[in-house]
């Protein structure tokens, strides 16, 4: 294995970060043999001591207050049991601390207000939507720039440019938040962007979702948060001999309209290069006919520095088919339904063309865009020409499509569609011998880029693309596979807590928006104590358990619910979401989650050292657990409403007696072989995994390869390329969404039960795995995860009667490893091999 050996270094779960803020979380992953101890340094100002912890994966900072903008290296180094050792080295950058610039904006008032395309066809309803603002500043800069860094916010969303070169790579910046809350700014080194002399700052904005079109209520279509968008921003110039200029928003910004007619998230966006302005981010440029800016207020303080990476273009697509449907008229196909836009290629136009981009999922029967499902959702793009070759792209705007039809040129030029999501870094593989299982995991990494968008998202495509909390709950087990999404989750529940009411209630989406039930549902508002309890196990990091958060939602329904059978304050109460199946009944589902949030919270409430508070929360998860059997438990093993929803809820939160537990199963499995799969959201993350754990992995592979509708294998079968809303995919267009990730939790099962890859009930940050292939009727499968640990492997194959077994279990860990046979062993860090006979 060689020497220990740190890599993957990370500052509050990101590489070299800016704007870190407080007290840093220093982790990094090991490779290589055990250590025997660490220390960990940053830059001359702070040491941990030697930690003789062979496990040892992450350490807080505790040294003196860190300065504000300020780079500080730092290194960690490991020892091994012959007294060498390894160093490895990183850095972070902390935030700003205190703001001078102003708000300032673009008066709307002064504003020429540009009406939509209205050609026929092209046309979209009216929207209201006002251009989008140019701001710029010039100023001078003196010889002997040592340092440049950017510090830049929005209400609304941004781009910025440096005497014309785009600052950092960051899209729909600053991203969602609830603003009335907290502002993320972002941090950029703008040193190589520096000039000698005459520099000029120039920045868009467009009202994203500050002022522009959010969510599906028709009496609040919009401006949810403001009514039109405005900037604030600090260049901060360090020079060689210590002095330092500071260039801010203030009054001598000057502003004008550009060649973004609008833009909107829902709507589209529209660039009338007529009216551009060329040279108007360079030095030189004559602004004197631009209007001041207004200055809009000097409140500093919801601006907090981004915890996450932001929503970046990571990949393109070039079109699998392009089929010419009509004059002037193209239908490209993109093979995948995905979250993005599209980049056109539009050669030598004539003046005044209309070129127009409309995006959809799916084909209606006569092979046009569907766009039913888009309800609101215009999602249509409009470049009008000024006569030049022109590369459009939109900027402000993203879509979830498959398809898109092309309308106003002739013969249709370069064209890909460009990939967005929030950058979480890839952190696991799996592959098997299925290639429609192996379809399956795609379509679930899919769904998952195309629903990180900021926050996750129920849908990228029609209008809602909300915060919705079940979905993420139930989906978050599988994302954390796929991805690390450690610090995208930092940031959304932030927004979790912001939404939380004083009385205790969490929401149902997150950022919180007007026109959508507040009062949180069972098994939605819930994630505001299941998902922070599953990031620390997958994590390790016990800063997402916020105890009085999650304290004060148990308290919350228990207040309201003393007989501990959760009736009341159920607000809307969406049940099993969209199962096919009989319904389960309400009070013993909202039951079940309240326990489960009793039962997590106490355990939160001890791994942070709040033991009365633990041992209230126990009792109290206990009661609600006898009050459950008492209500809903009519014989042992059989439960009110015999729904397969309702027994996975019972066996997977401890629920039921253990003596009661296998006639539980054998109910549970006589409803899965007579029905298939009858769950809606808040039981199908559950159904394999229970099914396995109680000894029916077989039906759990029975239920993986099932092609009739319900079934995952079916979406595939009819070419689906994400995971589907509904298990059919039918019923009414409206509600009926093609990229929808919840159905998508078995993902968990693919990594935990096929592979093997899962962690010990009472381990964090996989110190102490479990691998466990159930292998099915499966030939070969092969998963890899890099964990908060380090890199776990699992790969296992048939041949002639024999079962054989590879595994990487990373340092500092162990492993129980359980073969199909029967056979256990106890396994340490390492790769390891085990073969068995298969009995026939």
């Amino acid at each position: 294995m060689g020497s220990p050996r740190a890599y993957g270094l990370r500052c509050d779960h990101r590489t070299t970060p800016f704007g870190v803020d407080g007290a840093p979380l220093l982790a990094w992953r090991l490779a290589g043999e055990d250590p025997v101890g660490c220390v960990v340094e940053v830059d001359g100002v702070w040491s941990s001591g030697r930690i003789e912890d062979a496990a040892a994966i992450h350490v807080r900072y505790a040294g003196p207050p860190l300065r504000a903008r300020t780079r500080y290296a730092w290194r960690v180094t490991l020892w091994a049991a012959d007294g060498t050792s390894s160093t490895a080295r990183s850095w972070f950058e902390t935030g700003t601390d205190r703001w001078t610039a102003a708000w300032i904006a673009a008066d709307p008032d002064a504003v020429e207000y540009v009406d939509p395309p209205t050609e026929g066809d092209l046309a979209l309803s009216d929207h209201g939507l006002l251009p989008c603002p140019q701001l710029r500043r010039a100023f001078q800069v003196r010889p002997a720039v040592a340092a440049a860094r950017l510090y830049i916010s929005a209400k609304g969303l941004y781009e910025a440019g440096l005497n014309g070169r785009r600052v950092g790579d960051a899209q729909l910046a600053p991203g969602w938040t609830d603003y009335r809350q907290r502002i993320p700014y972002q941090t950029y080194d703008v040193t190589d962007l520096i000039a000698e002399e005459e520099n000029v700052l120039a920045v868009t904005l467009a009202d994203g979702w500050w002022s522009g079109f959010v969510g599906f209520d028709p009496r609040r279509p919009g401006s949810h948060y403001g009514r039109f968008p405005e900037l604030i921003a600090e260049l901060h110039l360090d020079y060689a001999d210590g002095s330092t200029q500071v260039v801010v928003t203030d009054g001598a910004w000057r502003t004008a309209r550009g060649h973004l007619a609008y833009a909107d998230l829902l709507k589209g966006e529209c660039h009338d290069e007529r009216a551009a302005t060329p040279g108007w981010q360079l030095p030189g440029f004559d602004d004197s006919s631009w209007r001041p800016v207004v200055v809009t207020g000097h409140d500093h303080a919801p601006l907090v520095p981004s915890p996450d990476e932001p929503v970046r273009a990571l990949r393109e697509l070039a079109p699998v088919a392009v089929t010419r449907t009509g004059p002037r008229t193209h239908l490209v196909d993109f093979g995948q339904n995905l979250a993005g836009r599209v980049r056109l290629a539009v050669e030598e136009p004539a003046p005044g063309t209309r070129v127009t981009i409309r995006h959809a999922e799916t084909l209606d029967a006569e092979g046009g865009l569907d766009v039913a499902n888009l309800r609101t959702a215009d999602a249509t793009d409009v470049l009008i020409s000024a006569g030049q070759t022109v590369v459009f792209e939109p900027a402000f705007t993203y879509h979830g499509f498959r398809y898109a039809e092309i309308t106003g040129v002739e013969d249709l030029g370069d064209v890909h569609a460009v990939v967005l999501h929030s950058d979480t870094p890839a952190a696991g593989t799996f592959v098997c011998s299925d290639p429609e299982i192996d379809q399956l995991q795609r379509n679930i990494e899919w769904g998952q880029r195309g629903n990180f968008v900021s926050v996750p998202t129920d849908c990228p495509q029609r209008d809602e693309r909300l915060g919705w909390l079940a979905d993420a709950q139930v989906f978050l087990p599988t994302a954390c596979f796929n991805a690390d999404v450690a610090a995208f989750f930092v940031k959304w529940l932030r927004d979790v807590r912001d939404a939380q009411r004083p009385e205790g209630g969490f929401p149902n989406v997150a950022p919180r928006i007007s026109g959508v039930a507040d009062e949180g549902a069972p098994g939605w508002a819930d994630a505001g104590v299941l998902i922070p309890w599953h990031l620390y196990r997958v994590y390790g990091d016990e800063r997402f358990l916020d105890v009085d958060s999650m304290a004060g939602w148990v308290e919350f329904v228990r207040r309201h619910n003393p007989d501990l059978i959760w009736r009341a304050k159920t607000g809307p109460h969406f049940a099993d979401w969209l199962a096919p199946g009989a319904a389960t009944p309400r009070d013993l589902l909202a039951t079940a989650f309240f326990h489960r949030s009793a039962d997590l919270t106490a355990r939160a409430a001890v791994v942070t050292g709040r033991t009365a508070d633990a041992e209230r929360l126990r009792a109290l998860a206990d009661d609600i657990r006898t009050a459950f059997i008492k209500t809903f438990v009519s014989a042992p093993g059989r439960l009110a409403g015999d729904t397969q929803t309702g027994y996975l809820l019972a066996l997977a939160f401890g629920l039921l007696p253990g003596e009661w537990e296998e006639p539980a199963v054998r109910r549970l499995a006589e409803l899965v072989e007579e029905h298939g799969p009858q769950t809606g959201f808040l039981g199908v993350n559950l159904l394999c995994p229970v099914l396995s754990a109680h000894g029916r992995a077989d039906l759990a592979h029975a239920l993986l390869r099932r092609t009739d509708p319900p079934s995952w294998l079916y979406q595939v079968r009819q070419g689906a390329t994400t995971i589907w809303e509904r298990w059919d995919g039918a019923g009414a267009p409206s509600m009926n969404s093609f990229n929808h990730y919840a159905f998508g939790s078995i993902g968990e099962w693919l990594y935990g039960g096929v592979a093997g890859i899962a962690q010990a009930p009472d381990s964090v940050a996989f110190r102490e795995l479990v691998i466990r292939p159930q292998p099915g009727d499966l030939a070969w499968a092969r998963a890899t995860y890099e964990s908060a640990r380090g890199h776990v492997a699992v790969s296992w194959e048939r041949a002639e009667g024999d079962f054989r077994l590879s595994v990487t279990i990373p340092p500092g860990a162990t492993a129980t490893v359980h073969l199909p046979d029967g056979q256990t062993h106890q396994v340490l860090s390492g790769d390891h091999t085990f073969r068995t006979t298969e009995e026939t």
